[in-house]
C-alpha cells in the first residue's frame, strides 16, 4: 500500500472512532463532566473552604488539573480498550488485521479517536471549573504537551488491554482496580510534599504522580518536582507503551 493509502486508513479509522464517540456522547463524555461537577461542589467549595490552602493554591484550584487528567486517562484509557475488545468479539477486527494498512497505523487511528475523547473531555472539565474558579494557564506549551502526551499514553495502554483481554471483565478491572488508584494516590486531592519522607520516596514510583505534578506546574506555576523531569518521564514510558503495542499487535492480533 503506497504512503497515500496508509494515510487514508489511518483516516479511515479514526473518523470511524470520532463519530461513534459523538454519536454515544451522553454515555462517553457527560458522566466524566457530572461527577466532575460535583468534586468541585462538594471538595472545592465545600471542603475547600475549610481546607484553606495548599502549597499557596486555594483548594479547588490544586485540585483542578489533577481531576482534568483523571479524566483525561480514564477517557482516553477506556476508549480503546473497549473498542478493541468489541471489535474482536465482534469479529470485525480480522478484517483490518488482514487489510494492507501497517500495524502502527492501525493502532495510530485507534489510539488517534481515544486521544480526541480523552481530551475533549478534559477540556470539557476547564469548562466546568470555571463556573466555581478563575482559571489561568502559566504554560500554555507544557500543558498541550502534557495534555497530548497523557492522552496517548493511556490511549496505547488501552489498546494493549484490548489485545489481551479474554471477557468484558478483563476490560473494566484495570481501569477500576490499577488506574483510578494510581491517580488518586497521585497527588489530585494533597500535597506529596506534607506526605511522610517514606511515602514521598513511594509516590515516586507512581506514573501518574509525574502527569499530574507537571500539569499542575502549567496551569498554577506549582509543582513538587522539576516539570520538565515529569514530562522526561512521560515521553520515555509513552514511548515504551508505543514499542510495546506494536510487538504485542503482531503476535496477538496476526497469530
Amino acid at each position: 500500500m503506497s504512503v497515500k493509502g496508509q494515510y487514508v486508513a489511518f483516516l479511515t479509522i479514526m473518523r470511524k472512532e470520532m463519530k461513534r464517540i459523538m454519536r454515544v456522547w451522553s454515555q462517553a463524555l457527560l458522566p466524566s463532566i457530572v461527577t466532575s461537577a460535583l468534586y468541585f461542589t462538594v471538595f472545592g467549595n465545600i471542603l475547600g473552604g475549610r481546607i484553606g490552602s495548599i502549597e499557596g493554591l486555594p483548594y479547588i484550584k490544586f485540585i483542578l488539573p489533577g481531576l482534568v487528567l483523571m479524566n483525561v486517562i480514564s477517557n482516553s484509557y477506556s476508549n480503546t480498550s473497549f473498542t478493541i475488545f468489541a471489535e474482536k468479539f465482534h469479529r470485525s477486527m480480522e478484517e483490518i488485521v488482514k487489510s494492507p494498512a501497517k500495524d502502527y497505523i492501525i493502532i495510530a487511528g485507534y489510539v488517534s479517536g481515544s486521544v480526541f475523547r480523552g481530551i475533549f473531555s478534559g477540556l470539557a472539565i476547564v469548562v466546568v471549573a470555571s463556573f466555581f474558579t478563575d482559571i489561568r494557564i502559566e504554560n500554555y506549551l507544557l500543558l498541550s504537551l502534557i495534555l497530548l502526551t497523557t492522552a496517548m499514553l493511556f490511549a496505547v495502554l488501552g489498546f494493549i488491554n484490548g489485545m489481551f483481554a479474554k471477557n468484558w471483565d478483563d476490560v473494566s478491572w484495570v481501569g477500576t482496580f490499577v488506574l483510578t488508584p494510581l491517580s488518586y494516590l497521585g497527588g489530585i486531592f494533597y500535597s506529596v510534599q506534607n506526605l511522610p519522607e517514606v511515602w514521598q520516596k513511594a509516590s515516586l514510583l507512581n506514573p501518574i504522580y509525574y502527569f499530574i505534578d507537571s500539569f499542575r506546574y502549567a496551569m498554577t506555576g506549582v509543582s513538587s518536582i522539576s516539570p520538565w523531569n515529569s514530562v522526561l518521564v512521560g515521553l520515555l514510558i509513552t514511548i515504551g507503551a508505543w514499542t510495546a503495542a506494536i510487538i504485542l499487535f503482531k503476535r496477538l492480533m496476526k497469530s
